[in-house]
């Protein structure tokens, strides 16, 4: 398993310094970049994510929860091992945002979201190196998991393993110690956490709960 905190969960005041304070337990780092179309919630952008990046040793998975992942995901500054992930839902043609994003240098992802069914990702499994499976509606830090979320890590699991896709399974969305271990159980590689970490009052205990969980 890996650990990706969410930074939409930490104070965007001093990003920066919130995310220092978890790298060293971090496999990742989770940003969501919201345009206020696509999820009704702005967060960061471009900009602000290149900044970020630039004083992280830990890869990023850029989170687009955007209309149009197409003109953005290009402005991106990415390194080795970070990905780009888009929505399946969004208004660009998905394959044409593959080739788009995986031109950056970044690996590719795509999301969806809890009411999506996963055999929409069926024509891309294979043109994909990760799969982010919302287990929240997206726009929001602090929601509870959705009830079906193990049996659909599981189902897009099994999804993977009879298309022979190796994508990573990635899940977003109300984990806590509680709920980690089945997720991972079920077939989750890529964990991100946002309020089970950053609204602990010891954020580095937090993370080794989460991480003694599994």
């Amino acid at each position: 398993m890996k650990l990706a905190p969410s930074l939409l969960s930490a104070d965007f005041g001093k990003l920066r310094d919130e995310a220092f304070e978890v790298e060293p337990q971090a496999d990742y780092f989770h940003i969501d970049v919201m345009d206020g179309h696509f999820v009704p919630n702005l967060t960061i952008g471009p900009p602000a994510v290149n900044s970020l990046r630039r004083g992280l040793s830990r890869p990023l998975d850029i989170h687009l929860m955007i209309d149009y992942p197409a003109i953005y995901a290009p402005q991106f500054d990415v390194c080795a091992g970070d990905f780009i992930t888009f929505h399946i839902e969004a208004k660009d043609d998905p394959h044409r945002v593959i080739d788009i994003i995986a031109a950056t240098g970044a690996g590719v992802g795509i999301s969806l979201r809890p009411a999506t069914p996963l055999s929409v990702l069926r024509p891309y499994l294979k043109q994909v190196d990760l799969v982010l499976v919302m287990t929240v509606e997206p726009g929001f830090s602090g929601q509870q998991i959705v009830t079906d979320a193990v049996e659909r890590i599981a189902e897009l699991a099994s999804l993977l393993s009879k298309n022979s896709s190796k994508a990573m399974i990635a899940v977003d969305g109300g984990v806590n110690k509680n709920n980690i271990d089945s997720l991972v159980r079920a077939g989750a590689e890529l964990v991100v956490v946002g309020s089970a970490i950053f609204s602990a009052p010891d954020r580095r205990a937090a993370m080794e709960e989460l991480i003694a969980a599994v």
